[in-house]
């Protein structure tokens, strides 16, 4: 009898922890603000904001997955950002030598490994480079994974669209959750347009 109702209690609070994480996930799914593409974005949000870093996803948001240089829109980003004060990071799920290669062009920091959705890592790299949550942004092109990651840390999060739809297949089996998500959030008015800030 004690075993039983043991059981049943456990079962319940169990139950009750997988609701509990299933509806936080669901809030950390929501972006602070969207934009095609992180080069339509006036530099004026971010400084109406505070941002003093922008930590922005590499493959289809800074660039194409298949891009191994920065092409010239990068470039121009990173002067601009440069002339405001912002500094650029890369924080990238893939491996080092590519992301490293491609930031040591740009001219930023990189931080690879990063394990989005989960918000450990950044986190942890926040700290390392004493990044105040409050004056970071992240900027990325998946829900499944920046979004996610960005608000387990306390980051505000900017979701693009994708800058090419060349991906590889496990980008293209997340975007089969992403794209559903996205039109239901347009729906409910949860993808403020950026320029809904200034």
């Amino acid at each position: 009898m004690l075993f039983a109702c043991l059981r049943t209690r456990t079962k319940g609070v169990i139950r009750a922890r997988i609701a509990y994480m299933i509806s936080a996930m669901k809030d950390r799914r929501i972006p602070f603000a969207h934009a095609n593409s992180i080069y339509e974005i006036d530099i004026a949000f971010f400084q109406k904001l505070g941002v003093k870093y922008i930590l922005i996803d590499l493959d289809n948001t800074l660039d194409p997955n298949f891009v191994k240089e920065p092409e010239p829109h990068a470039y121009e980003l990173k002067k601009k950002l440069d002339e405001a004060g912002i500094q650029l990071i890369i924080v990238s799920n893939n491996s080092g030598e590519r992301v490293h290669r491609y930031a040591e062009l740009l001219g930023v920091k990189a931080e690879c490994f990063m394990n989005k959705p989960f918000s450990g890592r950044l986190k942890k790299m926040m700290e390392q480079h004493g990044i105040n949550p409050d004056e970071a942004i992240m900027v990325g092109d998946q829900i499944q994974t920046d979004v996610i990651a960005a608000n387990g840390a306390g980051v505000r999060c900017v979701l693009t669209e994708r800058l090419s739809k060349k991906e590889p297949p496990w980008t293209l089996f997340n975007r089969i959750f992403d794209w559903p998500k996205r039109k239901r959030m347009a729906k409910k008015g949860q993808l403020k347009d950026w320029r809904e800030f200034l």
